[in-house]
């Protein structure tokens, strides 16, 4: 069998049916300007404006709504979009695919985990916590804040808080410490004088 080269090989014909048609310049612009932002350049907004990694980017980017939740936590948060990329590829989407959801589907609404997010980020808790307040949002309607103040799990990072709070736990416990303290030295061959 000879190998075909050309339309006409193919037994191509204009069709004297179909009319001309003709796409004008301002008919091509308001469909580009109606178009929403294609994954590509999503992709590479992404990593410009947030100077996040390519695993990151590609993750946000598998689906336009899963962008928009991105890009909501990352505006009503006002935290670092590293960190915001980092709990909605880790911890959401883990919660997400355990549970057979979609984003569109999820419990934890953008500004809820904006909300815990916030929190991370002025270090009223710590990441550990976070994840202990992450699965309480997963399974009510509350907000970070409002769980973070039920569970009593506000971290303490004043030094001069944390110092007043030993030297009292020392005070009201001088016998206590005393006897710590004698046990190390008797276990301890360097402190007691042997060798």
């Amino acid at each position: 069998m000879r190998s075909k080269e050309e339309a006409n090989d193919y037994r191509y014909f204009p069709d004297p049916d179909l009319l001309p048609v003709i796409i004008d310049e301002d008919f091509k612009a308001r469909i580009k300007a109606a178009l929403p932002e294609l994954p590509d350049a999503k992709k590479q907004r992404f990593k410009t404006d947030y100077s996040l990694d390519e695993e990151s980017v590609t993750i946000l980017t598998s689906s336009r709504q899963l962008a928009d939740y991105f890009e909501a936590v990352l505006k009503t948060s006002g935290c670092e979009a590293k960190l915001c990329a980092n709990w909605i590829s880790g911890d959401l989407s883990a919660a997400l695919n355990k549970a057979g959801l979609e984003i569109v589907d999820s419990p934890v609404s953008f500004d809820r985990l904006a909300g815990l997010l916030a929190r991370i980020s002025d270090n009223t808790i710590s990441g550990k916590i976070a994840k202990q307040v992450f699965e309480e949002l997963w399974q009510s309607t509350s907000t970070a804040d409002e769980i973070i103040a039920e569970k009593g799990l506000k971290q303490i990072t004043d030094t001069g808080a944390i110092e007043a709070i030993i030297d009292k736990i020392i005070a009201d416990n001088p016998v206590r410490l005393s006897n710590i303290a004698a046990v190390k030295i008797k276990c301890s061959p360097s402190l007691s004088g042997r060798s």
